[in-house]
């Protein structure tokens, strides 16, 4: 049996390929090669370049291959293009995974797991956030996030596939044997933003709103490894293949870190002091995004432990110290 993996150049689901390729597990990665990167791919992988929305050669791959179990990482992840070009991730996101649910039902998948976002539950405050909280997306991208669950919710009910939704805090870190990591050279997120800054790529960083009702007040966020976000997504594969039911579980530590708390460990681990500046609240940014986790431990009956922020922090730094020198 053979796992389809798509958007597997990109930074989760090219380290979902590799931990599949390390557990000598059977996959098939497709993506566009858009925004991936055919050199993050495990080289004895099977790779195919292409449209995870075209049904044609989705509907093949999977009697081909054999294919009873998705893993869906593909889309666009930038919620300021998001907001500018609102109905390109409509189409990336909310239509090409719509077609990718429909095929896979409709040509005997029987696992589906969903890569989604805490982003889906919008302004909802300081406390730990549980599945059962009304979500309300306050930018296009979340919006097309909490429209694939919907699909594949719909979908499912009409076929035997069973799914699981994983909805994503903060996914930070790189591969410890230096395979792959976050390359995009024009990401937003915190942690590869300040290593840019440290390693001179950028003039340095921004902090968006300092009076938000935290201790120091910046934002709080949930910062999940990513390779502990891809163990995540291995055991509930486990899950489902033993019979479990669909659902959506949350996917992070529990516990935040402030801007701050990330600059600072940025600053340490590089031993630069770059230059950082303050500016206003950028428009739906929640004050604190900090996972609960209790449906994952009565689930899985696991929860990845923390990583000290430093160690996060540090396989960041060495990915992009690595790229910056060209050795990828």
């Amino acid at each position: 049996m053979t796992i389809l993996v798509t958007g597997g150049a990109g930074y989760i689901g090219s380290h979902m390929a590799w931990a599949l390729a390390d557990r000598g597990i059977p996959f098939l990665v497709l993506d566009t090669l858009e925004r991936g990167f055919r050199e993050l791919v495990p080289p004895a992988a099977v790779f195919v370049e292409g449209d995870a929305g075209d049904t044609a050669l989705v509907a093949r791959l999977i009697e081909e291959h054999g294919i009873r179990e998705v893993v869906h990482f593909a889309g666009l992840i930038v919620v300021s293009e998001s907001v500018e070009h609102p109905d390109l991730y409509r189409e990336r996101n909310t239509e090409v995974s719509r077609r990718l649910i429909e095929t896979a039902a409709a040509s005997g998948v029987e696992r589906f797991i969903f890569s989604s976002t805490a982003s889906v539950y919008g302004m909802a405050g300081l406390g730990p956030l549980t599945e059962t909280l009304e979500c309300h997306p306050v930018n296009p991208y979340a919006q097309t996030k909490l429209d694939t669950e919907g699909t594949l919710t719909e979908v499912a009910e009409d076929s035997p596939m069973r799914f699981g939704i994983l909805r994503y805090f903060n996914v930070v870190g790189a591969d410890p044997k230096g395979r792959t990591g976050h390359t995009t050279k024009t990401a937003t997120h915190l942690i590869k933003v300040a290593c840019q800054a440290a390693l001179g790529q950028r003039d340095g960083i921004t902090v968006f709103g300092t009076d938000y009702p935290t201790p120091d007040g910046t934002c709080i966020r949930d910062y999940i490894h990513v390779c502990d976000l891809v163990e995540a997504h291995l055991a509930l594969l486990e899950d489902l293949r033993a019979g479990g039911e669909s659902g959506i579980l949350n996917c992070g530590y529990g516990s935040g870190y402030s801007v701050w708390e990330v600059i600072e460990a940025v600053k340490t681990v590089s031993g630069v002091d770059f230059h950082v500046q303050t500016g206003p609240r950028r428009e739906g940014d929640p004050a604190s995004l900090v996972a609960d986790v209790g449906r994952m431990r009565a689930r899985l009956g696991w929860v990845p432990p923390p990583r000290p922020l430093a160690d996060v922090v540090r396989s960041a730094y060495d990915w992009d110290v690595k790229l910056a020198a060209g050795r990828v």
